[in-house]
């Protein structure tokens, strides 16, 4: 894709929505990122549903921490990989309350310190949370990336470092998730 078109793409999608939101839910940065980090090979509508219950109760991550591995389990159940996700929500909620006084870091080697936590999950939380220009690549947005021909890559990294080279500006604050959204529900 040419810069006019790069740029004409993004214009069209910011059109027709411009305040493009994650469609998890969730009420602060804690819970987002265990909202994402539940995520992980499961669909936003699937994690909404077993996080509800589960947020309602649980806001900080000392909460957490009381409701324990076996507590979480029961609310998680429905995800895939549950068990272990269970396991990683309990120590990032530990190494938040023992490294970062329970607040969820704004920086991305922090974040990814955290156990399941990589490079996409903070990412997302940087973006939704922080306001930061990030690029949290995953499947939609490496497949219609390459699909478009605007970042070609094989693996999220690449087209991560491609997309931080070619969407321009005013985009880049939503661009992840207009692309997410598109990929999601255009362009299957």
């Amino acid at each position: 894709m040419t810069k006019d078109q790069i740029f004409e793409f993004f214009r069209r999608l910011a059109e027709d929505n411009p305040e493009p939101e994650t469609e998890l839910e969730y009420g602060n940065a804690y819970q987002l990122v265990v909202a994402v980090a539940l995520s992980a090979q499961a669909t936003d509508v699937g994690v909404n549903k077993a996080t509800r219950a589960l947020f309602a109760k649980v806001t900080t991550p000392e909460q957490m921490v009381a409701l324990g591995e076996d507590g979480l389990k029961q609310h998680t159940k429905t995800i895939g990989l549950f068990n272990s996700k269970a396991k990683n929500v309990i120590l990032l909620s530990q190494r938040l309350i023992d490294h970062y006084g329970s607040e969820v870091p704004n920086d991305r080697d922090a974040l990814v310190t955290l156990p399941g936590v990589g490079r996409k999950t903070a990412n997302v939380v940087l973006n939704c949370w922080f306001k930061q220009e990030t690029f949290a690549v995953d499947t939609h947005i490496l497949r219609l990336g390459n699909r478009t021909g605007l970042a070609k890559g094989k693996t999220p990294e690449a087209v991560e470092a491609k997309l931080e080279k070619r969407v321009p500006q005013p985009f880049r604050l939503h661009a992840h998730h207009w692309m997410i959204l598109h990929g999601r529900y255009i362009c299957k």
